[in-house]
Order: structure tokens, then sequence, then C-alpha cells
């Protein structure tokens, strides 16, 4: 994203937490570790100094980080007052288990009057690096954020929509990652297109009833951060998650997935936070409750889809 602002005429700052890691990418004008191949740009500031990368009067602040870092990113802003009337977005897709906060929670717990924005929706990072066409969606009930945030990423290929439904961007955004396992462990399985479809189309409408549930628009679910990212995680070969199920069904425990993935798949952080949520809210989430007890070990792939498979018949909502 940094890249895309940068495509876009922004001056971008990049900061990473490791300084080795900001050094490799200066010398070799490349972040081979998370983007192998994608140049980039000469100018762009990296650095491992917050300090360095924030300046003195930023006008935009996007946090990028997955979710397990959000709070400590905040609470490292919220150590600069000079900075509190700075509009902030978010590219993190989960749940915090510990507290079953969705990242807007997060950031309003530390910093309350904070004007924060939610930019989410189908993109593997690697394609947007690449500047192939893309489009997102910018959540915020501050018109003035969706409208800056809007300009600094908004052409060269990718779009940005603007929405007020912060909660329904939000939980489309966490949720299509465990449903993206299970359709791993479909595909895995080989059981089918069919029964890929099933998987989705029923997996959206455990997001949508939850969604509804914690007072979402139902019309967010069938647009960029609802259906667009479910279909992208769910069938896309970058989608770490779908990876996670698919090694599932070829046999690995999830701690060999987890330690040749290299990267986080934040349907495994967020998976029981979720089912929580279905507890609090009184809301069904049978792929998802059967995501977790196959994360958790307690059955096998195949029973995990046979579970589904054989419940029984209900109506269609």
């Amino acid at each position: 994203m940094a890249i895309q602002a940068h495509r876009c005429g922004a001056e971008v700052s990049l900061w990473t937490r490791r300084e080795a890691h900001a050094q490799t990418m200066l010398e070799s004008g490349l972040n081979q570790s998370y983007l192998p191949g994608v140049s980039l740009p000469s100018d762009l500031k990296i650095t491992s100094d917050v300090a360095a990368a924030l300046g003195p009067a930023p006008d935009l602040i996007v946090l990028a980080s997955p979710m397990a870092g959000l709070r400590a990113l905040a609470q490292t802003l919220a150590k600069r007052p000079d900075l509190d009337a700075v509009p902030r977005v978010w590219l993190s897709k989960g749940i915090e288990p510990q507290t079953l906060l969705l990242p807007e929670q997060v950031l309003r717990e530390v910093q309350p009057a904070a004007r924060l924005g939610a930019l989410l929706g189908p993109s593997f990072a690697l394609e947007v690096g690449r500047g192939l066409p893309a489009a997102l969606t910018i959540a915020s009930a501050d018109e003035a954020l969706r409208d800056r945030v809007t300009q600094v990423f908004h052409g060269a290929a990718l779009r940005v929509y603007g929405s007020t439904d912060m909660t329904g961007a939000q939980l489309g955004g966490a949720l299509k990652n465990v449903i993206a396992i299970a359709t791993g462990v479909s595909d895995g399985l080989a059981l089918g297109l069919n029964a890929r479809a099933a998987l989705m189309t029923r997996g959206l409408a455990e997001i949508a009833r939850l969604g509804a549930a914690m007072g979402a628009d139902p019309r967010t679910f069938m647009g960029l951060t609802g259906m667009g990212d479910l279909v992208l995680t769910c069938t896309g070969e970058l989608s770490r998650n779908r990876r996670v199920g698919l090694e599932l069904a070829a046999g690995h425990s999830l701690e060999q997935i987890l330690a040749r993935l290299g990267h986080v798949a934040e349907g495994v952080a967020c998976v029981e936070a979720a089912v929580a949520l279905g507890r609090k809210f009184n809301v069904d989430l049978p792929i998802v409750q059967v995501v977790a007890q196959l994360l958790a070990q307690a059955i096998t792939p195949r029973e995990a889809l046979e579970l589904l498979v054989t419940r029984a018949p209900t109506k269609e909502k």
C-alpha cells in the first residue's frame, strides 16, 4: 500500500519494526520476504525508527500490522499527543482473541477520540504491489477521512469505494479467513467445486447473520468487504488461510503448516474469538465452529466436512 500511495503521488514513509529489514530494503530496493520481485520506489522513505517515520506532521497514518500487533501500535501512537488529530486507518483483518474486539474497538480503547477508518477488501498484497487491478473499501463515519484516503490510494489500477459501515467491513474481513480454511480443506480432499461453492455461500450467510446481530448493514456483505473478500480468499492461490486448509487436508499438523507459511494466517488466530462472538450474540456459526474444532485437533479434516454435510436440514437464511 505504500507503493500504491507513492504511485498516486503521495509522499510516503514506510516503517518496519526490524532495523535489519529496513536496511535490507534500502540497500536492495526490494521487500523480498513479503513482496518478492516487486521493486520499491527509489525515493520511498524506509526506517525502523517510529519517530522518523511519523515525522513532524503526517496527514494520514496507515496501520498495516497483523491483528496481534495493532494494540501495541496504537499505544505507540498515543504517546504522541501532537498526532491526536491525524486520521488513521488500518489494514488489519481479525478479532482480538482476549477481548473479542474488532480493530476499531481496540483503537477506541486506546484513543477514544481518534479519527478512524478501515481500508479493507479483496486484495493480495503481491498483486497490489505489482500494480494489478483491484478495488477496496474505506469504511468510516468520517467523510473527510474517507475523502483523504480515496485521494491517497485511488488511481493507477486501484479503485477505492466509500462506506460508513465499519462493523460490517471488519466482520467480513475477519471471518472470511475462517471460511477460507474450510474451503481449503474441501479442495484438499478433492470434494469438488460444488462443495466449495456451498461452503462459500453458507459461510457468507454465517458472516451476515453475525453482522446483523452486531448492527452491521446487511448490504455490506454483498460488497467488496463481504462477498468480494470471501471469493478471493477462498479461491486464490496466494491465500494463506486457504493454504492452511489445503495442508490440513494433506495430513500436516497445524504447527508444521504455520512454521512453513512464514506469514500470519489470521483465520487461525481469530477462529476461537469468532466462536465466542457467535455465543455472545446467540448466532449459529456451524462452519466457524467446525473449523475451530479442526484447528484444536479435536476432529480430522474429513470428520469436519462430514459434520457439516450431515447437519439436519433447515431453511436457507
